[in-house]
This record gives C-alpha cells, structure tokens and sequence, in this order.
C-alpha cells in the first residue's frame, strides 16, 4: 500500500472540496483532493443552467462555468488531485485509506475536510405504494440523462417535490420538448427558491400543486400513471380526491441526504435533523482535526454560500494541521484549545443551526446559520442564554427554502463569552424565530 502525507487531505472534489483546498494551499499547507468522479467540478457539471456565482464572482454564470474557474486555480496552485478514486476508511487519527486503478494508498494527513457533498432521497424514503416499473426517477439523474448523456427520460412527465432540482427539470424537459404535466407538493407551501417557482414554472405555465402526493404508481414493466391525492393539515390522503394521471415518467425532488457514512466511520457524531456532523464556529466536528463543509454538512440554497463555508473549513483545517505540525517539531503536546463549549440549540419554529456549538467565541465565531421549520409571514429572530436577549431582530418573512444568517456584534460575543467565563461552560443559545402579533 503507498503511503502519503499531506497537511490538509479534502475528500470530495465539488465546489466545496475545491475551495477548502485552495484556501488551505493559500494559507501555507500540502494538500491533495480525492474525487470518485473522473473530473472535478461535482454536481456542477451537469447544471447547465445560468444562476451561479451572482454572490460570490459577482457574475452570472452556469454550474459548469463556476466549477471551470475553480478547477483552473487547483490546476495553477499545484494541489494533487486523485480522481477516480474511492475513499473506503477514514480513522479518528485521520488516516485515509483509498482505492483506484493503481491501487491501494493510505494518505495520512494534519487535518481532514469532509466535503462529499449529498444525495437525493428516494422512493423507499417515502415508500410510495405501487408496481415497480422503469420510468421512476430522482430529478437529479434525469438532468443528468438530459444535460450530459443526451438521453430522454420519458414524453410525459410528472414531478413529485418541489425542490430547486425538480424545479429546474421542469422548465428543461419542457423546453426539450416534453410535456410537463405538474408539480406535486405534500407541504402546503413550495420548497425551492421563489426566483426557481417564478422563472421555471409560472413562466411555463407548469401546474403547481400543494397539499398534495402521489399515492400509487401503475403499470409494468413501464410506468402507465400514477395517482394523486390532497392531504389535509395532519398529511392525511383525502379520499374524494384521489385521481388517476396517466404519464411515462415520474421524477422524485424529495429531498436531499448529506453522504456522510465516511464521517460516522471516523467517529464524528451528525445532527439528527441534517444528517451532517455537528461543527463549532470553525467548523471542526467533535473528532479533533476533521472539519466539514457545503452540502456534506448541511444542505445548502446557493453554491456561492457554499464556496464561503468551504474557505472558512479549509482555512481553519490548515491551521490546525500547521499548528499541530510546529509543536510536532519542538516536542511539545498540543495544548487543548477550547476552554469552555456553548451549545446552540435551535427553539421555536427553527429545524437546525451551524454551527451547533461555540467552542472560543470571536467576533469572526458569531456567524449563525439556520433555517426556519414552515413559512412565517411576520417573525423576529430572538437568540437568548438562559433570561437575557443576545439578539433580536426585526419583524420579516421566512421561508424553509431559504437559508438564514445572523451575525453577533463583537459586544454580543463578548457577553457570551463573559458568561462561559463565570459559568465554566455557559448555558445553551437559543436561537428561536417567534412570530409577532400584527
């Protein structure tokens, strides 16, 4: 088996993994990037659709447009990729173990960043009764047929979940000439991004349906129809309203799952709620130098947030590789950093937070990343420990499709970090969106 070592070891060559690397090549360390795919650039390839890099090129771009500017500054900075190869064990003492074509490698590394990015939910997630025919697909591998292999998953589609991915197919099938008959939704409020409802259904006139869900899938060995029902408040199928579509094609945007069997392997426990690890302020999991970042943490809206996060993952695993590196060379034992643990935890009408914890609270730490359970038309952000108001904002609309950021003043940081100081550990933040009496 060949044995390498690195600084900083990325596994996952998307927009995450390539910008955690970069930022860690900048700040001093030797890093190498593992991809299973036989490119870099992951998901992005295949959104050809425009809409990337608004925020952070400050440009409107295509997925495979951002992807190509990140994979030309890997090129130029000398980082060492490994494509097609497959990461089958990491170890708490973030030794990675990897397979491909020339064989075995053991790459042990200072630091590790875990940006694997997610995968879609399937039909045996929401066990849609029913045959089992061809002609049921997630969104993802439909784009994937259409924008890259040129193939035509069906003539006439239905799409259940209204997810960005869903959303986007919709208006791409339609334009290659396939007849979109609907968007079906259980929730009784869309999930994507609004600009997405508004560019790739309303301007096509695709039907979209809320409160509403397939029941059943007909036909074999080819799907024939499904059919559809209203749920009320409690999701229960209204019988009266079930009706039978008939269709070839039936596309899942149900949903998106952080692939994170690598990071349970290596002993870092995940949010019950995301999937994805549970980070501090720098994105550090609880196993000690193994970082997370973009879709793999928790997912994500937009790639431009991603590629923020990843830099701040992949800056922080290069200092904590250096630093462990330096005291290596002078014989002394790492001292431990975090003096005290503050946990966030998320209160009303709040799913999660990133991070979940704050571990040495710094003006650069207050950065709180949320997201709100169901659409609230006139709500405040309030973050309290234990009877004091840290923040509290003003009154606005929420929506779960959109990811929500609060920043902490450097005072409000340094009143959280006063109370560690006197509490040995501090009581838990509770970060709460409560809605406001009109």
């Amino acid at each position: 088996m060949k044995q390498l070592h690195y600084d900083v070891v990325v596994i996952g060559g998307g927009p995450a993994g390539m910008a955690a690397a970069l930022k860690a090549k900048e700040k001093g360390a030797t890093v190498a990037i593992i991809e299973r795919n036989e490119e870099l650039g992951g998901i992005l390839n295949q959104c050809i659709h425009s809409g990337f890099g608004l925020s952070y090129f400050k440009q409107e771009l295509t997925g495979p447009e951002y992807a190509e500017l990140f994979i030309n500054q890997v090129i130029a900075a000398g980082i060492d990729v490994y494509l097609e190869t497959m990461v089958i064990d990491l170890s708490r003492d973030r030794q990675v173990k990897a397979m491909n074509q020339a064989g075995m490698l053991l790459l042990c590394a200072g630091a590790i960043v875990l940006a694997m990015g997610c995968r879609e939910r399937t039909r045996g997630a929401i066990k849609i009764p029913g045959s089992r025919p061809a002609g049921v697909l997630t969104a993802g591998l439909a784009q994937r047929y259409v924008n890259i292999e040129n193939r035509k998953p069906g003539e006439r589609i239905v799409i259940l979940g209204s997810g960005d991915i869903g959303l986007i197919m919709a208006r791409r099938l339609t334009l290659e000439g396939m007849e979109v008959l609907g968007v079906y939704e259980l929730m009784p409020y869309a999930n994507g991004l609004y600009r997405n409802i508004k560019n790739c259904l309303d301007d096509f006139d695709i039907p979209l349906h809320l409160s509403t869900t397939v029941t059943n899938i007909i036909g074999h060995p080819h799907l024939e129809a499904i059919e559809v029902a209203k749920v009320d408040e409690n999701f229960k199928v209204i019988e009266d309203s079930r009706e039978v579509i008939a269709c070839d094609t039936l596309l899942l945007s149900i949903g998106l799952i952080p692939e994170n069997e690598l990071s349970q392997k290596s002993g870092v426990s995940l949010n019950p709620r995301t999937n994805g690890p549970l980070v501090n302020e720098a994105l550090e999991t609880d196993q000690p130098g193994i970082f997370a970042c973009g879709n793999v943490l928790h997912v994500h809206d937009l790639v431009d947030n991603v590629t923020l996060e990843a830099e701040a993952a992949g800056a922080a695993a290069a200092t904590y590789a250096l630093q462990q590196k330096a005291e290596a060379a002078v014989g002394e034992k790492r001292l431990a950093e975090n003096k005290y643990s503050i946990p966030l935890v998320a209160g009303e009408n709040v799913g999660y937070t990133v991070p979940a914890k704050l571990t040495s609270p710094t003006q650069k730490a207050g950065r709180i990343l949320f997201r709100v359970r169901k659409p609230l038309e006139n709500a405040a952000v309030i973050i309290q420990s234990g009877e004091k108001t840290i923040f509290q904002g003003k009154p606005r609309a929420f929506k779960p499709s959109v990811m929500e950021a609060v920043q902490l003043s450097p005072d409000q940081i340094n009143e959280l970090t006063a109370m560690c100081d006197q509490n040995s550990g501090g009581q838990p933040i509770i970060v709460a969106v409560q809605e406001v009496n009109q």
